[in-house]
């Protein structure tokens, strides 16, 4: 649905070095019928897709740990995160990107995945919309030892956790990760690893 309330009237890219920083600036429409001049940053870096692959006869789900600048400049010590295997969707279909990097991420070959729904995970300041799966995987699924991909600098370690020692991660503070905790609180509240 258009929001006839807002009218953008100029866009000034201030930084386009890694992905995109544009300064917008635009008039927006009250509710009581007064316009207001209002500017804002946005960080364009596409969209992405996330996956929590899980293992319903072992309850079992895999998880990656790697290193993340924003979040070693933010306090966290060791900058490492353990997090659902994730990416960007670079001109892909959201399935078929997140196939292509559980493979290369987990070293898992999946054919099917579930869609579960979709999410803007920052929306004060990036564009990005995130697509979120879930898939179940077994031990004849792995093609290889995953861990990313040389030319994009990636160093992942692939983690198979116990799914409720996973779920606990949260409230110890070991897990941190916005799509990684909402994924593994979809899988309980769905009762996905239950019988």
């Amino acid at each position: 649905m258009k929001n006839d309330n807002v009218k953008i009237l100029e866009t000034e890219v201030l930084s386009d070095n890694w992905y995109t920083l544009r300064k917008v600036t635009f008039e927006y429409l009250k509710a009581d019928g007064t316009k207001e001049v209002q500017s804002r940053e946005a960080y364009d870096r596409g969209n992405g897709a996330t996956i929590l692959l899980y293992n319903k006869k072992q309850k079992t789900v895999i998880l990656t740990r790697q290193f993340r600048m924003p979040t070693f400049v933010n306090g966290n010590e060791s900058g490492m995160l353990i997090e659902t295997c994730a990416g960007l969707l670079d001109n892909d279909n959201p399935e078929d990107c997140i196939k292509r990097e559980t493979e290369e991420e987990t070293g898992y070959k999946i054919s099917s995945v579930e869609k579960i729904f979709e999410a803007y995970m920052s929306p004060g300041s990036v564009t990005e919309i995130v697509y979120f799966f879930i898939a179940e995987y077994s031990k004849d699924m792995k093609v290889n030892e995953g861990g990313g991909v040389e030319e994009e600098q990636e160093n992942i370690e692939v983690l198979e956790l116990d799914f409720e020692k996973a779920y606990q991660m949260i409230s110890t503070g070991e897990i941190k990760d916005g799509k990684t905790i909402m994924l593994l609180q979809y899988l309980k509240l769905q009762n996905r690893l239950d019988g």
